[in-house]
């Protein structure tokens, strides 16, 4: 059975694995190997990671696991942009365990967090434009376009888009 629950030291390296191994098999086939590791070593590294499980603001609200026998499955979290806009910053699960509806609890967590503790209204949520796991599950969790942006961590030469959603809540 799934728990989902507030993410502590214990987590750490099941948070790490399961973002790394989500970042490779979401964009393996759309972005240079260069780019996803360095997201990777970027945002998934097990000291980034202690930092975020340790310190919570309204900006980080810290992580969210999805725990099945002790291990972690799936990992996401956010915080706050505006006064009463929230954002889902990374939501990531095991490549192997996707639509068992693991990603929509953890999604339902970031979001009651956002509305109970810090009255948010809407919703936002930056996805890849190539991101074809990502899109469709926004969508039907209410998400609607609103725009298109420069990806983040372009280098010269890179070219990615991110489209940026969002939703009422």
């Amino acid at each position: 059975m799934i728990k989902i629950c507030k993410a502590n030291r214990d987590y750490v390296h099941g948070i790490s694995k399961v973002c790394s191994d989500g970042y490779r098999a979401t964009y393996s086939k759309t972005h240079s190997k260069g780019y996803i590791e360095r997201i990777i070593k970027e945002f998934y590294n097990t000291e980034r990671i202690m930092s975020e499980v340790s310190t919570t603001s309204k900006q980080w609200g810290g992580y969210f696991v999805a725990i099945e026998n002790d291990e972690v499955v799936g990992a996401g979290g956010g915080g706050m942009i505006s006064g009463t806009a929230g954002e889902v910053f990374v939501l990531y699960l095991d490549p192997s365990r996707r639509n068992e509806g693991i990603g929509t609890k953890l999604l339902d967590a970031i979001t009651k967090q956002q509305k109970e503790d810090y009255n948010a209204s809407e919703q936002w949520v930056s996805v890849n434009k190539d991101n074809i796991k990502g899109i469709p599950f926004y969508e039907a969790r209410g998400f609607v376009l609103q725009h298109e942006q420069h990806g983040y961590g372009n280098e010269v030469g890179e070219s990615y888009i991110s489209l940026r959603y969002c939703r009422p809540i």
